[in-house]
C-alpha cells in the first residue's frame, strides 16, 4: 500500500501551489473555491485547501528527498535567489535545510 493523498490546509492556496510547482516540480491540476490539487510524477495528489488561519505543530512539515547534495545546494540557490529565506543547509540525518512555505507549513530539502 502506499501513500496517494494528502490534504493541507493553507491560507493561500495558489502561492502555496506556485511554490510547489516552481521548486518541487509538483502538476498543477486545477481547483475550486479556494482549493488546489497538485500531483507529483508518481501520481500522488496533494490538496491545498484555504484556511482563514493555519497552526501545524512546530514540528510538522512535508520533505521532498533529493538524488544528491548538490540537488539540495541547487535548490537551496533557487530559494535564497528568489527572497525566500531557509536556514542554510546543514549535516543533520542527511544533508537538509527548512523553508516555510507560502500558506502556512514548513518544508524539508534534503539528501
Amino acid at each position: 500500500m502506499k501513500l496517494n493523498h494528502l490534504n493541507l490546509t493553507v491560507t493561500d492556496p495558489e502561492a502555496t501551489a506556485s511554490f510547489l510547482t516552481t521548486y518541487f516540480g509538483l502538476e498543477h491540476q486545477g481547483g475550486n473555491r479556494g482549493m488546489v490539487l497538485l500531483r507529483d510524477e508518481n501520481g500522488m495528489v496533494l490538496t491545498l485547501m484555504k484556511a482563514k488561519t493555519v497552526v501545524y505543530p512546530d514540528t510538522f512539515h512535508i520533505g521532498f528527498i533529493q538524488p544528491s547534495e548538490a540537488k539540495v545546494d541547487e535548490i537551496y540557490a533557487r530559494l535564497t535567489a528568489d527572497g525566500f529565506t531557509p536556514g542554510p543547509p546543514q549535516r543533520s540525518h542527511g544533508w537538509t535545510f527548512y523553508v516555510q512555505a507560502p500558506g502556512g507549513f514548513t518544508v524539508e530539502v534534503l539528501a
